[in-house]
């Protein structure tokens, strides 16, 4: 691919996978919008990768002291903690998803993959996120989650294999529907994003390594570095502003883009 191609996908995906806008749905119609051939596997998991470096460097105090608490608490004399809490919601959290995606995996790519599917996700998952955020209560910090509220959150997280949904928005969503404040469900959100993504590149970079597919490693290197770097200032200024600016500036955007794909293909 050329370095313009690179450049526009991975900036596309550093920003869009933690903001409640849709990853995979704008990485599906950039190449149709900008006239660009399929970027193939291996960007795909660079710009994967790429976000995962950015979560992991933006929360490692966060990823450190949830595997200390979680470890001391392993013992059964052991008292539980916050932070081990947090860990096993975390765990709890993130088994529907990877279960879900090993198991519809196929059928999601031959069959969700479709500009008007992407449309229709975007604006209805946008409507609901709005919905969450008008009504919840938004009283409780990320030390109180249970692991019901990782349930559920982990559930709804499944949605997010359609195109369209957003891994972030969904799990943003659930978590303001079980009364987090929106800082604490961003942060939820987020630190489920580590195994997650980690997840979905393992999954990526074996069918990488089942194809035949020549490996551009100057686009690689490009595309995990830009990721990256996007991926970092987009996490750190979405959880700097959310309490203040709410969600509606990303609900008004779903509702936009959703038109515009619903105009493309008319």
């Amino acid at each position: 691919m050329d370095i313009l191609s690179v450049f526009i996908l991975s900036v596309i995906q550093g920003l869009t996978e933690f903001l409640p806008i849709s990853s995979s749905g704008h990485l599906i119609l950039a190449p149709h919008i900008f006239g660009f051939a399929d970027q193939g596997l291996s960007l795909d998991v660079a710009v994967h990768f790429g976000s995962l470096i950015a979560i992991v460097a933006y929360f490692w105090r966060d990823v450190l002291a949830i595997l200390k608490g979680w470890f001391r608490a392993l013992p059964p004399s052991a008292p539980s903690n916050p932070e081990a809490r947090l860990g096993w919601a975390v765990i709890v959290g993130v088994i529907p998803v990877v279960v879900a995606g090993l198991l519809l995996k196929s059928i999601i790519e031959s069959q969700f993959r479709e500009p008007w599917i992407i449309g229709a996700a975007t604006i209805f998952f946008g409507l609901v996120l709005w919905q969450a955020d008008w009504s919840a209560k938004r009283e409780r910090d990320l030390t109180s989650i249970t692991l019901k509220d990782a349930i559920i959150v982990g559930l709804a997280q499944i949605l997010a294999l359609i195109p369209g949904t957003s891994r972030s928005g969904i799990t943003m969503t659930a978590g303001l529907w079980v009364g987090l404040t929106r800082e604490a469900a961003s942060r939820f959100s987020f630190l489920l994003a580590i195994p997650t993504v980690l997840a979905s590149s393992a999954l990526i970079t074996f069918d990488l390594l089942e194809t035949t597919e020549a490996v551009d490693w100057n686009a690689i290197i490009l595309g995990v570095v830009l990721s990256a770097i996007s991926a970092y200032l987009c996490i750190h200024y979405f959880l700097k502003f959310i309490e203040r600016i709410g969600m509606w500036p990303f609900v008004l955007y779903r509702l936009a883009l959703g038109a515009f794909i619903f105009y493309l293909i008319a």
